[in-house]
């Protein structure tokens, strides 16, 4: 009953003036009053505990949160780590390919080498036997030495179109400058009129292959006096 009597009390305290019948109702039904009165205060309380609820769900989650987080951030690392080691091994793979390319092309140019080198001790003792036959004698008078000296000499000129257009060139560099990877010399000797480093004699022809020396000429080069 004092339970009873503080409620309306409560809710009979001034706050709002009401309408004449709803306060002679509220005195003549003092439990209406009272339960009215609890019903709001509990929802106030259920609005209060749901928002604690909610603060501490908030709370809660706050760690899994940061421990999303950082899994994102060690995926992502590892993300780039893989990104770079892929772009990697994709220019690995490009470098391999070109210098695979270039073998094979150098293949191409230069696989006939050795089979170079043995013809041009051919082309060494047709240029031998021509210069070997005295001019003099290469006379009408002697057909049969004249057509062994122009057949000999066809020849040598033949086989020399054979190795231009195999890229074979000679090396025949009398009066040029000593160049140690086109040359090799067998003697230095002081010539008057020539300038020290250059080339006096040839005395065996050099080869190019593509660019690349094939045979080093064999020359005599001139010193200071």
């Amino acid at each position: 009953m004092a339970a009873v009597a503080q409620c309306v009390r409560g809710a009979l305290r001034p706050r709002l003036p009401l309408h004449p019948l709803l306060s002679a109702a509220l005195r003549t039904s003092p439990r209406l009053l009272c339960a009215a009165t609890q019903q709001k205060n509990t929802g106030q309380n259920l609005e209060e505990d749901q928002s604690q609820s909610q603060n501490e769900q908030k709370a809660e989650s706050s760690p899994a949160e940061k421990l999303l987080a950082e899994e994102k951030a060690k995926l992502e690392e590892q993300l780039k780590e893989i990104t770079d080691k892929y772009k990697r091994a994709l220019a690995d793979a490009e470098n391999v390919r070109q210098r695979s390319q270039k073998l094979v092309e150098e293949a191409k140019l230069y696989g006939i080498q050795s089979f170079c080198k043995d013809l041009l001790e051919v082309a060494d003792i047709l240029e031998k036997a021509t210069e070997s036959v005295p001019k003099e004698e290469i006379k009408d008078e002697n057909p049969h030495l004249k057509s062994l000296y122009e057949g000999l000499v066809m020849t040598e000129v033949q086989i020399q179109k054979v190795f231009k257009k195999h890229g074979l060139l000679r090396l025949n560099p009398v009066g040029a400058k000593f160049d140690p990877y086109e040359h090799e010399a067998l003697f230095h000797t002081p010539v008057e009129g020539q300038e020290p480093g250059t080339i006096a004699l040839v005395s065996k022809i050099g080869y190019k292959l593509h660019g690349r020396t094939l045979r080093p000429a064999l020359v005599g080069v001139v010193k200071d006096p």
